[in-house]
């Protein structure tokens, strides 16, 4: 069992920056992908930026890529999300999730996170 606790969501005005931050406990945080998904309502939950379990390979959805910084400290067991240049489009509640344990790469699809943090909301107003 993973145990995951996001901060950092606000509400901000277009063109500003946020970073988000996901504190892992419970096993070795480096064993799992990281990843942020978003969700607004009505809406199924999508990628948003992933990284693998060293670091060493990160992507990110379309509408972010530019934007968004995905990083992580495996020393601190934390996984943090910059978010540059945001746009009132980009408000929803975003969770930080991990994947399957020793999965190699980058995880895109949202099935495959089986862990969740209870979400954080960023709201951006134009």
């Amino acid at each position: 069992q993973v145990q995951l606790v996001e901060s950092g969501g606000g509400l901000v005005q277009a063109g500003d920056s946020l970073r988000l931050s996901c504190a892992a406990s419970g096993r070795t945080f480096s064993d799992y992908p990281m990843g942020w998904l978003r969700q607004t309502p009505g809406k199924e939950r999508e990628f948003v930026a992933g990284i693998s379990r060293s670091g060493g390979a990160t992507d990110y959805a379309d509408s972010v890529k530019g934007r968004f910084t995905i990083s992580r400290d495996n020393a601190k067991n934390t996984v943090y999300l910059q978010m540059n240049s945001l746009k009132p489009e980009d408000t929803a509640v975003y969770y930080c999730a991990c994947a399957g344990r020793y999965h190699p790469g980058v995880v895109f699809n949202p099935d495959g996170y089986y862990y969740w943090g209870q979400g954080t909301q960023v709201t951006v107003s134009s």
